[in-house]
């Protein structure tokens, strides 16, 4: 299985959008010196990879004039841009330096704003407030991280640093006008105008986020359909549509990828890159609750019945699709979310709106009996079957936060699995049943919502328990992992994350 998902991944492609996809500089629009550099820059993009390799020069970024190595685009109002990166080679300068810079035109002395990665450690937000100005900064306390991101927020740039796998360390920077047309990129600096420095950046991402006013489950954004390589942390993004898709499902053959949007579901193939609908027949407001059996014949889905008030309920159909949905959940009894299939195919347990509170229930799929597995006044949510079928893993409020944990299948033995400040949502349990997976998020938001277009986590910790540590940080939330999405081999997995396009 290993060696036909390798071959498969090597059929995904730059699909940012069908532009992109023909872009020889993958995300940017161009690339080019700023200022009389001695030795000319260059830009090198792989596009199976989807990284860029970028050779700069130049003898400094501080006084009122630059000399460095741009690769640009042009972007317009708020934005968040995120990359890792590295410099190749030890260096000659300590003071060479790598990063993200925003600025009013391509001008060598023009106002700018930039995270500054030295060579020698030193993380800094730099900025130009008057045209040939010298440039200030604002220090931060981290060294040599190699996540790098900048956001802008009206006036308000915030740079956010860690080394991948920790926290962001962050600092701000306010009152500091650029022009409302920016230019956006990535550059290399080698502070020393006979040398040329070279720096990798991958997982490079510009996000154009909702607007501050959206309305949720209203207003929607554009999607990316992301994997990642969970040894590597390395993402590629397969496709992207203007629409909000949800909810990638792994297929067990490693051929394609189950998804909902707009209350249908579609099927990716990784070979042909072609997406083709499910039919799921009269179920047409599928919402984001969709998981496979482990043999991947069959497809439980929740859908909103209008003969019931719209309520959700559980059904289940051939992974090829029919016209026939066979309920499972009984119309009258109050929401039903499903989760995750029993290892034989025999229940499927759910996340049931009874007796006025949210608990998690299994159901047997040829009486409709239920079984309630917990009773909290407090939401839990998320279950997930281990793949021995002995625990079922799921989310809960119960204490405060949103924290993960797991219990015996009947029910028994309730335990928390995680402690820190965090939202954590969706454990989804590794085919190899070595590893949990979740998204995380913002420490500062409602517990019991898990809402769109929000800073979020994917993180991972042990089955057996253990410190969480983070695989992703993306922009999305609702919808970018309601649902199992390991590959069979268990070492990828596939999300959804947002921006405008």
């Amino acid at each position: 299985m290993k060696k036909n998902l390798f071959l498969i991944l090597c059929f995904v492609t730059s699909m940012f959008n069908p532009s992109h996809s023909q872009s020889p500089l993958g995300l940017f629009e161009n690339h080019t010196d700023v200022g009389n550099c001695k030795n000319k820059g260059f830009v090198s993009y792989n596009s199976l990879e989807q990284t860029y390799t970028i050779g700069g020069s130049g003898v400094n970024m501080w006084f009122g004039e630059d000399e460095f190595h741009y690769l640009w685009k042009s972007l317009k109002g708020d934005f968040i841009l995120r990359a890792e990166a590295k410099f190749l080679g030890a260096g000659v300068d300590p003071h060479r330096k790598l990063g993200w810079i925003v600025k009013n035109n391509l001008a060598n002395n023009s106002h700018h704003v930039n995270v500054s990665v030295h060579g020698d450690g030193l993380t800094s937000l730099q900025y130009r407030k008057s045209i040939g100005g010298d440039t200030e900064e604002v220090t931060s306390t981290d060294s040599l991280p190699d996540v790098i991101q900048l956001e802008r927020i009206g006036d308000t740039f915030i740079m956010s640093t860690a080394k991948f796998g920790e926290e962001f360390t962050t600092v701000k920077l306010d009152s500091m006008p650029l022009g409302e047309e920016v230019y956006v990129g990535l550059y290399v600096c080698s502070h020393n105008p006979e040398i040329m420095e070279t720096a990798v950046f991958r997982n490079v991402r510009i996000i154009r986020p909702a607007d501050p006013d959206f309305r949720p489950y209203q207003d929607y954004i554009g999607s990316h359909m992301e994997v990642m390589d969970i040894k590597s942390g390395h993402r590629k993004v397969l496709f992207s549509n203007a629409h909000s898709i949800q909810a990638p499902n792994w297929t067990p053959d490693g051929e394609s990828l189950i998804y909902n949007s707009k209350g249908y579901l579609y099927n990716y193939h990784f070979k042909t890159e072609e997406i083709s609908l499910i039919n799921t027949g009269m179920a047409n407001k599928n919402n984001n609750d969709h998981a496979l059996t482990v043999d991947g014949k069959t497809i439980g889905i929740s859908h909103h019945n209008p003969e019931d008030n719209n309520s959700s309920t559980i059904y289940y159909l051939p992974v090829e699709g029919s016209a026939e949905p066979v309920a499972v959940t009984k119309p009258g009894v109050g929401d039903s979310y499903f989760h995750g299939w029993s290892p034989d195919g025999k229940k499927m347990v759910f996340t049931g709106y009874r007796k006025e509170q949210f608990d998690i229930y299994h159901v047997d799929i040829n009486t409709g009996k239920e079984t309630q597995l917990t009773n909290q006044k407090t939401l839990d949510d998320g279950p997930e079957y281990s793949p021995d079928g002995k625990r079922i893993f799921f989310n809960s409020v119960r204490t405060g936060k949103m924290k993960l944990w797991k219990m015996d299948a009947d029910g028994k033995n309730q335990i928390q699995l995680t402690h820190d400040e965090y939202n954590d949502w969706f454990p989804h349990i590794s085919p190899d049943q070595k590893w949990i997976l979740f998204i995380s998020f913002p420490k500062d938001i409602d517990p019991t919502d898990h809402p769109f277009y929000k800073h979020c986590l994917l993180r991972i910790m042990p089955y057996e328990g253990g410190k969480p540590r983070i695989l992703a940080y993306l922009y999305g939330g609702q919808g970018t992992i309601n649902v199992p999405s390991w590959s069979p081999d268990s070492q990828h997995i596939s999300f959804v994350t947002n921006s405008k396009l």
